[in-house]
């Protein structure tokens, strides 16, 4: 008799891997690295966001405070007013006597002034009371001057004073400051104090990196 033999397939075994081949390595590596850095550039786009609305919303206070100080006051001086002698025009600007902001007692006095700690005309910046605004610790106390006692100033801050007189029937039209308009009808002529003014305060803000100081925000509004 002869003997049958069934033939029958033989499986490979799986090889067993132990670790990650260099190019799967590689491609990890690859991998990790792309999200650092994207995590790395969002959380500096979020600080540098943050940085900025906290700014704007220092840069808009101060304009307001400027805002607040000055809004009490007349466009021109209540005694010797706005005029001209001859061409040229008398009562803009501070009057004789008129040596510091404290003394500025209308709205024309200020055109052109700066408040603040680097290359100002006055310290500052100052608050709706004309008061110099401190910087703080970081327990939130005002910084005085160890030896005289005076409260250290905002540092890097300016509030910078615009004043321009504008036309009344096109408020976005600015006219000289001894503009005049002569009669003509019934219309019984303009004089030059008889304008109103346009107030724009720019706050500027420079960093403690930086080389000059940046535009932060601008705030204008009408005197009529």
């Amino acid at each position: 008799m002869i003997a049958r033999t069934r033939n029958r397939p033989v499986k490979a075994r799986a090889r067993k891997r132990s670790a990650f081949t260099l190019i799967e390595t590689a491609m990890a590596v690859i991998i990790i690295g792309v999200g650092i850095v994207a995590m790395v550039d969002a959380q500096r786009a979020f600080m540098v966001s943050n940085a900025w609305s906290s700014q704007a919303a220092t840069a808009s206070f101060l304009a307001n405070e400027i805002r607040e100080y000055t809004r009490r006051l007349p466009r021109h001086d209540l005694v010797t007013g706005l005029s001209l002698n001859g061409s040229t025009l008398v009562g803009w600007g501070p009057e004789p006597g008129e040596t510091t902001y404290l003394d500025y007692d209308d709205i024309d006095d200020f055109d052109g002034v700066v408040f603040g700690s680097e290359g100002g005309d006055f310290p500052g910046p100052i608050n709706a009371f004309g008061e110099v605004i401190a910087a703080v610790d970081l327990a939130g106390n005002p910084r005085t001057n160890d030896d005289t006692g005076e409260v250290i100033p905002m540092a890097g801050w300016s509030q910078e004073v615009l004043v321009e007189k504008v036309h009344p029937f096109n408020l976005s039209q600015v006219v000289s400051p001894n503009a005049t308009e002569p009669p003509s009808g019934t219309f019984a002529g303009r004089g030059v104090g008889d304008y109103p003014l346009r107030v724009t305060v720019i706050v500027r803000y420079r960093a403690p990196n930086e080389v000059e100081a940046n535009e932060v925000t601008r705030m204008t509004w009408i005197v009529p």
